[in-house]
């Protein structure tokens, strides 16, 4: 069960070092959002805008995103949809089904940005990385550019 079963929107130039539950942060300039899980671990969720990853839409009064978020790395794994400001909770995913959309997801992003799909192993969920293969993508040198910019 969600703890929050709404949030507020607060549209800001940079999200804030310490995020308050309940709360969506919403950074136009740099095209991301970020909020505290709704399900009450307490765990910051950072969803970048952009044309592989979230969509969001603002209606004059409420905001969504778009698609659901699954928190598949978090000790809850919490899952949900945030639709016009309520927060909506989706079912469990199996690990199966968080690797054949991370499989999905890494296409979208390799047919859009026009590089080749990875053909490396993945790591299977709750296994990290190779060191040898941890290199950030876009999405993640973008998020770090975002931590820096608002500090």
């Amino acid at each position: 069960m969600m703890r929050h079963g709404h949030l507020e929107h607060r549209f800001v130039q940079h999200i804030p070092d310490g995020i308050e539950p309940g709360v969506l942060y919403i950074s136009m300039e740099y095209g991301t959002a970020a909020h505290r899980c709704c399900c009450g671990c307490g765990e910051e969720v950072v969803t970048p805008f952009t044309p592989t990853d979230w969509k969001m839409t603002f209606d004059g009064e409420t905001v969504s995103l778009n698609p659901s978020i699954g928190n598949w790395t978090l000790a809850c794994r919490s899952h949900y949809v945030i639709k016009r400001g309520r927060v909506i909770e989706a079912g469990p995913w199996t690990d199966k089904q968080v690797e054949a959309e991370r499989h999905r997801d890494r296409a979208a992003k390799a047919r859009f940005y026009g590089v080749p799909e990875p053909t490396e192993p993945v790591a299977t969920a709750g296994q990290a990385e190779p060191p040898s293969q941890a290199k950030p993508g876009f999405v993640g040198r973008i998020l770090r550019w975002v931590s820096k910019a608002g500090r």
